[in-house]
């Protein structure tokens, strides 16, 4: 039975300005939301002055103070939709200085930059309404701070479609569990996210994708969607270890480079070992990855399954994607650095559990403002700075003759 939507304030004053203006386009519909915010604004300006004089209009009342209303003159305000006029009270005494709009300011934008900054943080509608209280003097309901960020919506899409570079020398491909709303009970959702290494060095998120699970096929359709919006092709993917995502990423870019994560392999393998011999036992491991060289690694390997034979799991684990090791040594030392781990996409998905730990969301779009809002804040701080020693990365990367002809034909 589909559920009756509530006949809600907002609900009201929104179907009131579609039957006022009739917009039949986004553009008309924010030129409508302009003319709104006008009144809405010289409410909220009256009402400050009837707090600082301490008397409604026309009260014939006796008054405590000898101070009164003066008319209004003319302001024009820079709002997240544009230059709005209105119409600013004045008293006679010019003692009156507005909370929200102090004498001199015209940019009243911050009010809703600060709303999503407090939102790509992680805060409750009732901290951020609560917040703004102390600092403005006024309450937002969680339905205006809704309508705000869902602002973002809009630019969160174009971002989400937007083109791709042709050729990224890394992708990093993980997934983190958001407890989402569906057919009115809680499930633990998958996010998806792929970050990638341009040619400049720099850090990219290419895009947030959210299903029911993590399976092959989706990471398969997350790969051929990379495609189509432009990437041509990959050197390195680095992942964990998903059943089926090499086969998935192959079909859709044959030659690239899949690399299990070391540090996964670790996790997995100390499953099968005692608390007391987990020191020893990663020592001994990272003097196999750790090599200077592939003959030392191999060597160091046997004496490794000799020494920790008493945990056959574990021995396993590193037998089965010994090939994975192996392959490190394909690359010079600079190379296998980056590639040998997912610990640069974990860092990207510890940020975002950090502001998705409030407790489970209502819907996908929900979870889609929060983590692009804070995708936003991870990329400011990225613009100016490449991965660290990138020039002896890029260097010993062009001595591959694939990867250099890769970044001969793409970084022009």
């Amino acid at each position: 039975m589909k559920r009756k939507k509530r006949d809600t304030p907002g609900r009201r004053i929104a179907q009131a300005i579609i039957a006022q203006y009739k917009p039949k386009s986004v553009a008309e519909m924010q030129a409508a939301l302009k003319e709104v915010f006008g009144p809405m604004f010289e409410a909220m300006l009256n009402g400050e002055m009837e707090s600082h004089l301490g008397y409604e209009p026309n009260s014939r009342e006796e008054k405590e103070t000898t101070n009164r209303r003066n008319g209004y003159f003319d302001k024009t305000i820079k709002t997240s939709m544009g230059e709005t006029a209105i119409e600013m009270p004045r008293d006679r005494q010019a003692s009156f200085d507005s909370i929200i709009l102090p004498k001199h300011k015209r940019d009243v934008s911050d009010i809703e930059n600060k709303v999503l900054a407090m939102y790509a943080r992680g805060m409750s509608q009732r901290d951020i309404s609560a917040t703004i209280d102390d600092i403005y003097g006024f309450k937002l309901s969680a339905e205006q701070i809704s309508k705000i960020t869902d602002y973002v919506l809009e630019e969160q899409e174009n971002w989400q479609n937007r083109t791709l570079a042709p050729f990224y020398p890394f992708l990093f491909v993980d997934c983190l569990f958001v407890p989402i709303k569906r057919d009115y009970e809680t499930k633990e959702c998958a996010v998806y996210n792929i970050l990638g290494i341009r040619v400049d060095g720099r850090k990219e998120i290419l895009g947030l994708w959210i299903q029911d699970s993590e399976s092959k096929h989706a990471w398969m359709q997350i790969f051929d969607e990379l495609k189509s919006r432009g990437v041509q092709e990959v050197g390195f993917i680095s992942m964990d270890g998903v059943s089926g995502l090499e086969e998935g990423a192959k079909a859709i870019f044959p030659e690239v480079v899949v690399q299990r994560c070391i540090v996964h392999l670790i996790r997995n393998s100390l499953k099968y070992v005692p608390t007391r011999d987990y020191k020893v036992f990663t020592a001994h491991l990272k003097k196999i990855y750790g090599a200077p060289s592939i003959k030392a690694c191999r060597v160091e390997f046997e004496r490794f399954c000799q020494v920790w034979a008493k945990y056959p799991g574990a021995i396993a684990v590193w037998k089965r994607c010994f090939a994975y090791v192996e392959q490190l040594f394909d690359y010079p030392s600079a190379v296998r650095k980056i590639m040998y781990t997912t610990n640069a996409i974990e860092a990207v998905n510890s940020s975002f559990r950090k502001v998705t730990k409030r407790g489970s969301f209502p819907n996908d779009n929900s979870v889609f403002k929060l983590l692009y809002l804070r995708v936003v804040e991870l990329q400011k701080k990225w613009a100016d700075r490449p991965v660290a020693n990138w020039s002896l990365v890029r260097n010993q990367l062009l001595l591959n003759d694939r990867l250099a002809a890769l970044f001969d034909k793409f970084d022009r």
